[in-house]
């Protein structure tokens, strides 16, 4: 799903600029809540990192997410991002051990977004069995809140994180909806799906 969706954004011609220049016209229009941008590492490397960790604070970006950019390799970004305020968020796995778990919890400073699955990201039908688990390892290491990816496309889905997890960090099942609306429902329908995925979970949210 979100290969399809990248192919077709590429064929209309969206890049990093672009996408830098949403969030601007998004901040314009008044929006506060926190924005991250999530993307491979190529993209911002080409870009420039310092050219990108300027525009990007220069829109009102808060953070990112960079799944193809290892624990190991990461201090540049985060040293380029940190200058501009902007939150470098790691990635767990459930393959992740307690000592990597550990040293990533230990740079994170705004939330931890742990993988629910191994395996390619996309809508599923049920969720894995081992999340609760997961979400205990990572506590061990971190007060900070926790989403959890991959795999989340239902309202009952959200129910079920709620006790583990602050946030449920929905993607695939999203593109799908916007795939399957015509082009002048498309905003009608992304906001009933995300009101009901909003819908499921306490109020307070995680914990």
């Amino acid at each position: 799903t979100v290969q399809r969706s990248s192919f077709q954004a590429l064929n209309q011609g969206v890049n990093l600029g672009i996408c830098i220049q949403m969030c601007r016209r998004f901040r314009e229009q008044g929006a506060g809540v926190p924005m991250v941008f999530m993307g491979y590492y190529n993209p911002m490397l080409s870009y420039g990192l310092e050219r990108f960790a300027d525009d990007a604070c220069d829109a009102g970006v808060d953070g990112v997410i960079v799944p193809d950019l290892p624990y190991e390799e990461a201090d540049t970004l985060q040293t380029i991002c940190g200058r501009k305020g902007i939150h470098v968020i790691p990635l767990l796995a459930p393959t992740s051990t307690d000592e990597r778990i550990a040293k990533m919890c230990e740079k994170a400073d705004a939330f931890v977004y742990c993988v629910s699955l191994t395996g390619v990201t996309g809508a599923r039908q049920e969720l894995p069995s081992g999340i609760p688990a997961m979400t205990q390892k990572v506590r061990k290491h971190t007060d900070l809140p926790i989403a959890i990816g991959f795999g989340i496309s239902r309202n009952r889905h959200v129910q079920a994180l709620a006790p583990y997890a602050d946030a449920a960090v929905v993607g695939s099942a999203l593109i799908d909806v916007v795939e399957r609306a015509p082009s002048e429902k498309r905003e009608e329908a992304v906001r009933d799906f995300v009101a009901g995925l909003r819908g499921a979970a306490p109020v307070e949210g995680g914990r």
